[in-house]
Formats: C-alpha cells, sequence, structure tokens
C-alpha cells in the first residue's frame, strides 16, 4: 500500500471556496511528493446546485458506502471533520485503520451555517466530540482550535497545519478576464453570517470610505440577496459571483487592499482564524484589512502587512480604506513584506510537507504498535 490515503470531505466544495483549496491543495501536494489519494465527497460537490437535507443525507450515506469498499487498499483516513463521517470512523476503528480529523472551526459553525441543527445540539456535539476522540491524529488550523479540542475531547495527538496560499496562482502579476476600473477593495469568499460582510456594506456609505474607491465581491452565500440590492443600489459596489480560482487572484492583484472583517458571530472567532482570503490576498501583495481576533490580527501585527481593526466598526474599516487610498508607498511596502512571508511560510506546497511529516509518522506509530 505504501505511501496512501484515503480522504474523505462530506462537505461539498466547488471552485473559489476556501474548503475547495484545502482540500485540492493538499491533495495535490500529497500527490506531488509520491503519495496516492483518493478523494470521496458528494456527488452534488461537482454541480451548482444547493440540495435540500434529504439529498445531502442519502449522498452522506451513498459516498461512504463506496468508500467502504476501498478501505483496505489504504494506509490512512484523512477526514475533514463532519458529524455525518460518524459510520467511516467506526468502520476504521474496526478495521483498525488510524484516521486523521481535520477541524477547521468549533460546533457553532455547524449551528450558524444549518440554524434548524441547534435544535439537536447535542446529538450533533456528540457525533463530532466521539468521532475526535477515537482518532489518530487530530489537525486544527489555528492553536486556539488546539486547545479547544483538547477541552472537549482530552484528545492529545494534535498538530495545527493553518490555511496558505498557492504561490504560483496567487502573485503580484496575476491576471483576470474581469476589467474593473479604477481603485477597489475586495472581499472574496463565503458570503456568510460571520464574514462581516454587513458590516462591509455600511462602511462603503460612511462618509470616511473615498468616494473614489469601489468595492468588489466575490463569492456566494447565505449573504448573497443583500450582496446583490447593495450592486443594484450603488455603482460603488460590483458583485461578481462566483469566479474561476485564476480570476479571483487577477482580480485580487489588482486591488488596492483586501477585506477579512470576520465577526464574533456565535463566539466562533475565539477559537483564531486564519481566512486562506488573508494568505492569498498577501501572496498577491496587496495589503489586507483584518478585524482583531487571533490568527489573522497577529499575522498581520507580527508582519505589518495591512492593519487591525476593531470588529463590526464601518467607520475604521472605511478610515483604514483611505488609509492606503492616500499612502501607495506604505501600501506597496506592507503588501511587499506579505508576500515575502506567505512565499517563506504559509505557501500550500509548505503546509502539504508537514501534512506528509504528520502522515509519515503516524505510520510509524501503527508500525510499531
Amino acid at each position: 500500500m505504501g505511501k496512501s490515503v484515503l480522504y474523505l470531505c462530506l462537505q461539498a466544495t466547488s471552485e473559489g471556496q476556501a474548503s475547495y483549496a484545502h482540500v485540492h491543495e493538499i491533495v495535490n501536494g500529497l500527490k506531488r511528493r509520491g503519495w496516492t489519494v483518493e478523494l470521496f465527497e458528494p456527488f452534488y460537490a461537482r454541480t451548482s446546485t444547493s440540495p435540500g437535507a434529504l439529498v445531502r443525507l442519502v449522498s452522506f450515506v451513498w459516498v461512504q458506502l463506496l468508500l467502504s469498499t476501498k478501505l483496505n487498499r489504504y494506509r490512512i483516513v484523512y477526514i475533514r471533520s463532519h458529524f455525518a463521517a460518524l459510520p467511516t470512523s467506526i468502520l476504521c476503528k474496526l478495521m483498525r485503520i488510524p484516521v486523521v480529523q481535520e477541524v477547521n472551526g468549533p460546533y457553532e459553525d455547524l449551528f450558524i451555517a444549518w440554524p434548524w441543527t441547534r435544535l439537536f445540539g447535542r446529538v450533533f456535539k456528540w457525533m463530532i466530540r466521539f468521532q475526535l476522540r477515537w482518532a489518530a491524529a487530530v489537525v486544527t488550523v489555528t492553536p486556539q482550535l488546539k486547545e479547544w479540542v483538547i477541552q472537549e475531547t482530552g484528545q492529545q495527538s494534535i498538530y495545527v497545519i493553518p490555511n496558505g496560499a498557492n504561490t504560483q496562482i496567487f502573485h503580484p502579476s496575476a491576471s483576470s478576464r474581469f476589467s474593473i476600473e479604477g481603485s477597489y477593495a475586495v472581499f472574496f469568499g463565503a458570503l456568510a453570517a460571520w464574514q462581516g460582510i454587513e458590516t462591509i456594506l455600511m462602511a462603503i456609505n460612511s462618509p470616511e470610505w473615498p468616494q473614489d474607491v469601489k468595492l468588489v465581491i466575490i463569492g456566494d452565500g447565505a449573504e448573497r440577496a443583500i450582496v446583490e440590492k447593495a450592486a443594484r443600489n450603488s455603482t460603488k459596489v460590483v458583485y461578481l459571483g462566483k469566479i474561476t480560482y485564476q480570476d479571483v487572484a487577477g482580480v485580487v492583484a489588482n486591488s488596492l487592499v483586501g477585506l477579512s472583517p470576520k465577526n464574533n458571530r456565535g463566539g466562533r472567532s475565539q477559537t483564531g482564524l486564519f481566512p486562506l482570503k488573508v494568505f492569498e490576498t498577501l501572496a498577491c501583495g496587496v495589503p489586507v484589512i483584518v478585524t482583531d481576533f487571533p490568527g489573522q490580527a497577529d499575522l498581520v501585527k507580527e508582519h505589518n502587512c495591512g492593519i487591525v481593526v476593531s470588529p463590526d466598526d464601518p467607520a475604521a474599516l472605511a478610515e483604514a480604506v483611505s488609509f492606503f487610498y492616500s499612502n501607495p508607498s506604505a501600501r506597496h511596502a506592507m503588501g511587499q513584506r506579505g508576500r515575502e512571508v506567505v512565499e517563506k511560510e504559509h505557501s500550500w506546497d509548505q503546509r502539504a510537507g508537514v501534512t506528509e511529516n504528520m502522515l509519515i509518522e503516524l505510520m510509524k506509530g501503527v508500525g510499531k504498535r
């Protein structure tokens, strides 16, 4: 079986989403290092549809049935943590196949994305907690999330491997088929409740926001309706919807500044944030404006590659945009520092290398047992 890993992701990923980049960059990075990797995900992940709960449930069952027929061919199973992956976790335990669980957020992520799940919160928490306790190892994307997993489960075999950026796609010379005239700030990613979309839209109407600067938004999600409404009502708001990975890079590379104004909805930001958009923006040589939460704020402060503002503060966000508009030399210097630190420490290829080392260490431990 050699270096082989079976990857299960029950969260449907589509190009342009952070989850898509995370999954496929790690898979491709391992393949470049000689690993055999097979990815299992719901069938609707390759479509533009958003199925209902019943279709999702059927897909969860079906993809895990397919996976079960190939388990004996792989040394390790890697699961992007999901409550519905419980059957695979149990089967791997029975077959003595080590499982790695990758945790990208606390329980609250599920409850915010799907509010009805809060009615059965205890059940969903148990399903997730049970899998984390049984895992041979857990990967978290922030140190704070590691502490959360320890507190919730007592699990001690935990590795912190943050998000990263593809520095071949996201770079200062990236181009796009979208041509946007003038200066603009950019937000890209899932249009979710915790992203601070409402704060951004309030900021552009603030007197502190420069009159000649537009706001470009890329992505899709629950907040799409308010973004589309803002774009209809204001020439300063440009909504591009979902676009390709390469086009995102080109739009970002030509922007004034990138925005990551996350809020603390449901307390989810307390476990730390290393958003993909922050690394990808910096990789383009563009500075970032981030809210003051562990992870993203620490990165910006340590390397002086952007501005940290308070969450839910439209005026502060607008003032930061104005600073970059009025100070091109400072903007360029911050962007350059950001590009350098991402190339050196935060590329996806570097993350794949760390993941490989973790998997090899895990296989050695299994061999000794």
